[in-house]
């Protein structure tokens, strides 16, 4: 049994929450007296209005979650962030059309970074903003707001985390999970405002520097600037950001292990010393293939722009400071595969996550050694510590679906009329919640030109992407629903 009640009452003080979020934006509006306070205005009352009925319309809820019921809630939180986010694009005029807004809201939110945008700096102030935010809402995730408020109702959050945490390996750090949620918090916020700090040194003024920030800490890619971070010039920045956009890219928990001093831990984890060390291979091979063949490009220039594609691409968050497709295929096909691996499971990012590639590995590696010594045992260990039979399975698994649904979307594109290439590179995009694809939906280019089909399907490519496939597609299985 679904206990929906409980659920509409945590998503309705979601939306209070949204609608402080929204109030902050409309006081950005104000601050540089801009047109878009009224489309806040309203979007704020609508949200409010609903977050206040669905309260109230559920006061008699349950104080109990099953796994089920956080499955379900994760789901409809990201829809409702969504629905009601793209509210201020709407009325604002900034995006008037539906599917459009839709698309660049659940971008934003699933930390993806793709826009349908062309002239991103003639937008409000208060719309760029928001923009940004959305970015950092869902870059730890919507549902980490609702664990760390879930004791007010009276309900654990576990099942929650459960649904939500991304990777196959979920790591608590406190024994409550409603404390570890406060301390991710904690680390994020004060990372974004280390990066705001640094930006602001680095020639930024303080309103991109915190949109950069949020974009950045949130792994979604938004920039005010079309240009993206190429609009700046400044090597100082691009390297704080890169910095930033591997640190985001690192296990939440790990940073949490740091800050108690548990330093041996961190060093021998085997998913962050895969990550450091694939960051470290693709910006060496690419920077060397970008210093010998884009002519007038110095050791120093194809280094620097090597490791912020790397990152960017790494982490899924998007930013660009050159257009990779102009260089060699030999550059764009590495950042492709980067593009599919992802970063760490636990941080901000999309991708596969590297601690899959890791147990995908050891099980093919084990294959070869069990058709040697067919009497062998041969447990997979990670950290010391076996990985069962059970979570290799789903691991396997996991990885399976990842590849049919690009699979499946590539053919619904290209049926759409969208050539192999781009239709590759918005189908591993979306799904990886990386930003920038390829062809013409690549770095110099907007989504804009895709059919409304396209744009719908990748949208939810996107959230399939963010909340790990599982949790979405378990709700259109006929035996979810079922009472028992």
């Amino acid at each position: 049994m679904i206990h929906f009640k409980t659920i509409f009452r945590i998503i309705g003080f979601l939306l209070l929450i949204e609608t402080g979020m929204l109030l902050i934006c409309t006081g950005i509006s104000i601050y540089y007296e801009e047109n878009d306070q009224p489309a806040f205005w309203l979007s704020a009352a609508i949200t409010l209005c609903a977050g206040i009925g669905l309260l109230a319309g559920n006061r008699q809820a349950e104080r109990t979650l099953t796994r089920r019921d956080g499955y379900v809630l994760v789901s409809f939180s990201w829809l409702t962030f969504t629905l009601f986010g793209m509210l201020p694009f709407l009325f604002s005029g900034a995006i008037p059309n539906l599917a459009n807004a839709f698309f660049e809201t659940m971008s934003g939110l699933t930390s993806t970074g793709a826009s349908i945008l062309n002239d991103i700096e003639s937008l409000p102030h208060g719309i760029l903003f928001w923009r940004s935010m959305t970015n950092w809402i869902g870059g730890l995730g919507i549902i980490m707001f609702t664990i760390a408020v879930l004791p007010i109702f009276g309900v654990n959050g576990l099942q929650v985390f459960a649904a939500e945490a991304s990777g196959p390996i979920h790591d608590k750090v406190h024994p409550r999970i409603g404390i570890t949620a406060k301390w991710l918090w904690m680390v994020y916020t004060g990372l974004t405002a280390i990066l705001v700090a640094l930006l602001m040194g680095g020639g930024m003024n303080w309103f991109d520097s915190i949109c950069h920030a949020f974009a950045t800490t949130g792994t979604g890619g938004f920039s005010t600037k079309q240009a993206s971070i190429a609009y700046y010039h400044s090597p100082y920045i691009e390297y704080v950001i890169s910095i930033f956009m591997f640190i985001s890219g690192i296990n939440f928990t790990m940073m949490l292990l740091l800050i108690n001093r548990k330093f041996k831990k961190v060093a021998h984890d085997a998913e962050l010393r895969w990550y450091c060390w694939s960051v470290v291979i693709f910006t060496v091979v690419i920077a060397a293939i970008i210093y010998h063949t884009v002519p007038g490009t110095d050791a120093e220039g194809a280094f620097r722009k090597s490791l912020f594609q790397v990152a960017s691409i790494h982490t899924s968050t998007g930013f660009v400071t050159d257009d990779y497709m102009q260089w060699p295929s030999m550059a764009w096909g590495l950042l492709t595969i980067v593009m599919l691996m992802g970063a760490c499971a636990g941080s901000t990012t999309g991708g596969l996550k590297c601690i899959r590639l890791i147990i995908l590995s050891k099980v093919a590696r084990n294959e070869f050694r069990r058709i040697l010594h067919p009497n062998a045992v041969l447990p997979i260990r990670i950290n010391k510590q076996v990985v069962s039979p059970t979570l290799q399975s789903t691991v396997l698994a996991f990885s399976f679906i990842y590849t049919l649904v690009i699979i499946v979307s590539v053919l619904i594109l290209v049926s759409m009329g969208l050539n192999f290439e781009e239709s590759m590179g918005c189908a591993v995009s979306a799904l990886g919640n990386m930003g920038p694809g390829l062809g013409k939906t690549g770095p110099a280019y907007s989504w804009v030109l895709l059919p409304e089909a396209a744009k719908w399907l990748l949208s939810f490519l996107m959230l399939l992407g963010r909340l790990e496939l599982f949790t979405v597609l378990l709700l259109f299985t006929p035996d979810f629903w079922k009472k028992n």
